[in-house]
């Protein structure tokens, strides 16, 4: 007898359907499965056979083959456990009800408990866009699949409740989401507690708004890693859209908080400066998101920028161009979307007081010169806006006027990305650091004075042609906080004054 079983499997942050089939036969006792399992899926059989023995039901001795269609796709993970033993259960006729309209995830434990898995919101997504009414999963996951509309979520904590669910002994409750209920509000870094540093501030906001990189250049002490860690307190609210992208990232990635459901707040990561090529772009034998997908509309903090290994500071180049990154392997390629604000800290020198007013720098030339070399041209072209963050003067930390919160900065760049929607709305582009080539003559539109500054600017920094693209759209982005629909002259000198330290540090 075969029988047939709904289930769903991941290949990146994408989900596929799977039919999980039973051949029940007579025959030498056996069980085998097929379709292109891995290790973890062919070790499902023994931990099938263990729950249901354990849990007090009958355990065929037959022939017992399950295959796992389409058989072209490689299935991976203990996802399949739940479906395989429902399947066992209706071919031996354990259960009778139907189960068409149904699909099945979840590992097993061998006394028939059902445990957590990675995946379970793509998987919902798929299953809801497949026609599928019900989906069971493990308890720990049902908050987070209950987010996707259109589609029942059951919570299922072991064998039984299942069984029992289905022979209509006890039911069991869909979950229900509540987007305001797990909504996090709470902030407790505020830019308030930052003294001073101003001009950094300002180019925090300005990055913020305009999902511009920022380069923070300074001496120990200034205060760049508490500006970098405040940043996601100004950033932007997420929308529903960006909510759903960087929950799968994290669900796949088995980050994801099962109490929450959905990140509701922008993701702030900010790995160690040992951090391999692979463990900030992400690979693998199976290719697994890394820091820059895990920070996808978020904050990407790297401090101490030049003891990043060079190749992974490389890595970078593309993905801060294209928001997303393509990893292959012979098992496929995947493409995993890094949309992320960078945020880089950096001493000007090995002992961090080059250039600095009262203290003595004690490196020699050729040691600052190599220090600052880690970092390329065309890394550091990529960066957006770089500010020198300068040591915080006594009468600035012991002053007791009260400096600006993050709420009020975050209700400036809250008007000035409504403005960006309502101008980019059907185009795909998000904010202004997305801008296209194809967009600019239409966006950003400047004032004569304005293009005479530009100009003058270009011919004398000798500037690329990226960094002329970047500093039209740092002004495009100051004069929305403004509310200004033309660049004018103050735009674009603020905009050339962020494009500045290059030349006074690296000389380019």
């Amino acid at each position: 007898m075969v029988v047939k079983c709904n289930s769903l499997g991941l290949f990146g942050i994408d989900s596929f359907c799977v039919e999980v089939e039973a051949d029940v036969s007579k025959g030498i006792p056996a069980f085998d499965i097929v379709g292109l399992p891995d290790a973890s899926v062919k070790e499902s059989k023994d931990r099938v056979r263990s729950a249901l023995k354990n849990c007090g039901f009958d355990f065929p001795t037959v022939r017992i083959i399950v295959n796992l269609a389409p058989a072209d796709i490689k299935k991976e993970g203990p996802v399949y456990d739940l479906p395989i033993l429902v399947a066992l259960l209706k071919a031996t006729g354990q259960i009778s009800a139907s189960l068409d309209d149904c699909a099945f995830v979840g590992e097993l434990s061998l006394s028939g408990e059902v445990r957590k898995i990675n995946g379970v919101l793509p998987m919902a997504i798929k299953a809801q866009s497949a026609g599928i009414k019900r989906l069971f999963v493990p308890f720990e996951n049902a908050c987070e699949g209950a987010v996707v509309k259109g589609i029942e979520i059951y919570p299922v904590k072991t064998v039984f409740e299942l069984v029992d669910h289905f022979k209509g002994r006890g039911e069991i409750a869909p979950a229900v989401y509540n987007h305001e209920e797990h909504r996090d509000v709470s902030q407790v870094l505020d830019f308030c507690q930052v003294k001073g540093q101003y001009e950094a501030k300002r180019a925090l906001e300005i990055a913020a708004a305009g999902g511009h990189n920022v380069l923070l250049i300074g001496p120990p002490g200034s205060g760049k890693s508490m500006l970098a860690k405040r940043m996601g307190t100004i950033l932007p609210d997420m929308t529903f859209e960006e909510m759903i992208e960087t929950t799968k990232i994290h669900s796949v990635a088995g980050l994801l908080d099962t109490k929450a459901g959905l990140v509701s707040s922008r993701p702030f990561r900010s790995p160690h400066h040992s951090i391999s090529a692979v463990g900030l772009s992400g690979g693998g034998a199976v290719p697994k998101p890394g820091e820059i997908s895990l920070c996808h509309n978020g904050v990407l903090f790297l401090d101490e920028l030049p003891e990043f290994s060079r190749s992974a500071l490389e890595a970078l180049r593309q993905p801060v161009e294209d928001s997303k990154v393509t990893i292959s392997r012979a098992m496929g390629r995947l493409t995993y979307p890094c949309s992320f604000t960078l945020i880089a800290a950096m001493n000007p020198c090995p002992c961090g007081f080059y250039n600095h007013p009262t203290r003595q720098c004690t490196c020699t030339e050729d040691s600052v010169r190599r220090y600052l070399s880690r970092i390329s041209g065309p890394l550091l072209d990529r960066i957006d806006i770089h500010v020198e963050v300068p040591p915080v003067d006594y009468d600035d930390l012991t002053t007791k006027s009260n400096e600006e919160t993050s709420a009020q900065i975050r209700a400036r760049v809250n008007a000035a990305r409504e403005i960006q929607t309502a101008r980019y709305f059907g185009t795909g582009i998000s904010c202004n650091a997305n801008l296209d080539a194809s967009q600019f003559e239409k966006v950003c539109v400047i004032d004569d004075k304005a293009n005479m500054l530009l100009k003058a600017a270009f011919e004398r920094l000798g500037l690329t042609a990226r960094a002329y693209d970047r500093i039209l759209k740092v002004a495009r982005t100051i004069a929305d906080l403004e509310g200004s629909e033309i660049i004018r002259g103050h735009h674009i000198t603020e905009a050339i004054q962020f494009r500045s330290l290059d030349r006074k540090y690296w000389g380019r």
